[in-house]
């Protein structure tokens, strides 16, 4: 029987194969005299260079020296391969593999050879073992249910095309099945076009109105004149584009076809996103040209965006949309602009709008039951506080306090026993996920951690969290404590490392050590080589521009940009912009929370002319990722104060109330 080097080689011509095994010879020279992590590192490089031929060899090595991490070279390997390799091969490989976190990714990939080979029996044999959520894979057995086996898909399939999303290719034939049986209607493409216009996703718009026959080619031109210059599109008869790189003048869209009333509603919903002022005058200068249905979904999207940027009409747009369906995101900030009026039956409109899903997550049945509540409707608020009450979130200690309790550090439920954490660690999943860590690759070795503790219970998490901790593996700490259902570990889910340094920070800028404990187990969860998508940095998430700033205001001459890393400076750096933020703020820690995540002078416009509850402040701070953000930070900070000996007091009295805006002698700019 060959080994994978020899099948390899095999496929190599012959003029090429003494030339290429003398190489293969010179590079397993040099494996065998590497470390397992270095030959680890090389068969890494072969991977990303697509050389086959060297990873095979390394895969080799690796096996024979029984590294841990052996069967990710064999992996990359075979993804390398999957296009060749039989599917005999490929199952024998999974068979191999089976409790590896990587085999249901493979998986997925030989699910996708398979259906766009349209080999629907080998298909639909594994399918059933797929356990990932990927719509490529799920397009192809939507596919071959209704080619192959003739089912009634037209649900599932209509699930996937509402949606903005930029689809991948797998889902083309699908959708033309689908709509060559009339299944997917003119309707429906019509309805998706509306999803993906109002999202800002021009291009996946373009590719749904190919599927429009009649769709007028100058009104496709014209979709970029309304993403650009919207108000100029709408206010008048022609405009000037370039088609090909040469000048063309077009006139704007009538309202009498369908696609000339899409670009319309378009071109107003951008308006709405940068000027909304500007919008409600187009629109209403626009009342007789929509038909009745199309004036309604104008007001809808007018509405939502007034909602958005608090504007005091935004309720009164509402009404005028009344006619129209509103979706997800129109009737949560239905819900918000109800709040900070505290139109109270308003808000229950809204949630009573809202799909069974939407109503039952944690922020509505808060709101709904603070609505009946203020109502005087005591015991409807009661059945719906009470449950919630019991859950461990910012809602749920909400909850809490309208009962009239008041959340004290929470109780050691159980503490696993040093025999359950090592039985943890000597697992083989476990070695290789540190083992992992250690190669730098943190987002396969959290993946491998999932992948082991999928199925543990309380006791088997606790102790997976206490061993991740021991290994200041804080975030992985964290996430798994966070997993218990029945049996809790606070001290695993808030963990206090660096306690030294951040007691000497809270003392030097004289900031509460709790809200900097709640921030930084936000930004980071403590890990110090923490960076985010846009390049914030260390335990505090510091961006380069605003650690530069900061360092200039505390006379730090010698700042460079690698200091940012350095646990210490990042930790008082970090400190000192909470301390400029919370004065920036006049004292109020919700806006100096707002403000670290999202800007000083975005935190000051989110208030209202007068005094607001703090709740109701952040539940309408329009960057959903910053009110998660101010929600998670000052519900970590509340937990973190009897932990650290500070006094106990409600959450509602640690966020307390947002002064009413005042314009400021300084105009105070983000530091982006």
């Amino acid at each position: 029987m060959f080994s994978l080097f020899e099948k390899l080689s095999l496929r190599v011509m012959p003029k090429q194969l003494s030339q290429l095994c003398l190489g293969a010879l010179l590079v397993s020279g040099q494996a065998a005299a590497m470390s397992d992590q270095a030959l680890f590192e090389h068969a890494r490089e072969a991977y990303a260079k697509k050389n086959e031929l060297v990873l095979a060899e390394d895969v080799s090595q690796l096996s024979s020296q029984q590294y841990i991490l052996a069967p990710y070279a064999a992996y990359w390997l075979m993804l390398l391969r999957i296009d060749q390799a039989d599917n005999a091969e490929v199952q024998a490989f999974i068979t191999q593999y089976a409790d590896m976190a990587f085999v249901d990714r493979l998986r997925g990939e030989w699910l996708k050879k398979l259906g766009k080979k349209q080999d629907w029996t080998v298909f639909f044999e594994h399918y059933p073992n797929f356990k990932r959520s990927d719509i490529a894979v799920e397009c192809y057995a939507l596919y071959g249910k209704h080619q192959f086996d003739n089912q009634e898909v037209s649900v599932q399939v209509k699930k996937i095309w509402m949606s903005s999303a930029d689809l991948p290719s797998s889902c083309t034939p699908l959708f033309d099945a689908m709509q060559e049986a009339g299944t997917l209607s003119a309707n429906d493409i019509w309805a998706r076009l509306r999803i993906a216009l109002q999202d800002g996703k021009l291009s996946v718009a373009k590719s749904i109105i190919a599927r429009l026959p009649n769709f007028d080619k100058s009104n496709l031109e014209l979709l970029a004149v309304a993403e650009q210059t919207p108000k100029l599109l709408l206010t008048s008869k022609t405009v000037n584009i370039k088609i090909n790189n040469k000048k063309a003048t077009l006139k704007t869209p009538a309202f009498k076809t369908r696609d000339d009333i899409e670009v319309n509603l378009y071109a107003l919903d951008r308006l709405a996103r940068t000027n909304i002022v500007d919008a409600i005058t187009v629109n209403q200068s626009l009342q007789d040209k929509w038909s009745a249905n199309d004036a309604a979904f104008a007001w809808g999207r007018i509405a939502y965006h007034a909602a958005r940027t608090h504007h005091p009409q935004a309720l009164e747009f509402y009404a005028k949309a009344n006619e129209t369906p509103l979706d997800k995101e129109q009737l949560a900030w239905m819900a918000r602009a109800a709040m900070r009026t505290q139109n109270w039956d308003v808000l229950l409109d809204a949630i009573g709008k809202m799909n069974p899903e939407q109503q039952q997550e944690g922020a509505w049945r808060y709101w709904k039951g603070r609505a009946l509540k203020e109502k005087s409707m005591v015991v409807d608020a009661n059945k719906i506080l009470g449950p919630l009450s019991t859950e461990r979130h910012y809602y749920g200690w909400l909850a809490l306090e309208e009962l009239g309790s008041v959340m004290n550090s929470p109780q050691q439920q159980y503490t696993p026993v040093e025999q359950e954490v090592l039985a943890i660690a000597s697992q083989p999943g476990i070695k290789r996920a540190l083992e992992l860590q250690k190669q730098d690759m943190r987002w396969e070795a959290k993946a491998e951690w999932v992948w082991v503790t999928r199925d543990y219970d309380d006791k088997q998490l606790l102790a997976a969290a206490e061993y991740a901790q021991r290994q200041k593996w804080y975030d992985v700490a964290i996430s798994t404590a966070d997993n218990t259902k029945q049996l809790h570990d606070f001290n695993l889910r808030y963990p206090v490392p660096y306690r030294d340094l951040f007691r000497a920070a809270a003392v030097n800028e004289n900031v509460d050590e709790a809200w900097i404990y709640g921030l930084t187990r936000q930004e980071s969860r403590f890990m110090h080589y923490a960076k985010s998508g846009v390049g914030a940095s260390g335990l505090m998430q510091l961006m380069p521009a605003t650690a530069k700033w900061a360092a200039q205001r505390m006379g730090l001459s010698d700042y460079s940009q690698e200091m940012i890393h350095d646990i210490k400076f990042n930790v008082g750096i970090g400190t000192y912009y909470m301390r400029y933020t919370l004065e920036a703020m006049n004292g109020q820690a919700v806006m100096a929370t707002a403000a670290y995540n999202a800007g000083p002078s975005r935190a000051r416009r989110w208030a209202a002319d007068e005094p607001m509850e703090a709740a109701i402040y952040i539940e309408t701070i329009p960057y959903g990722e910053t009110r998660s953000y101010v929600q998670k930070v000052m519900a970590n900070a509340q937990i973190y104060a009897p932990k650290l000996g500070y006094p106990v007091q409600t959450l509602k009295a640690r966020m307390g109330t947002i002064p009413g805006r005042a314009k400021p002698d300084v105009i105070l700019a983000d530091v982006e």
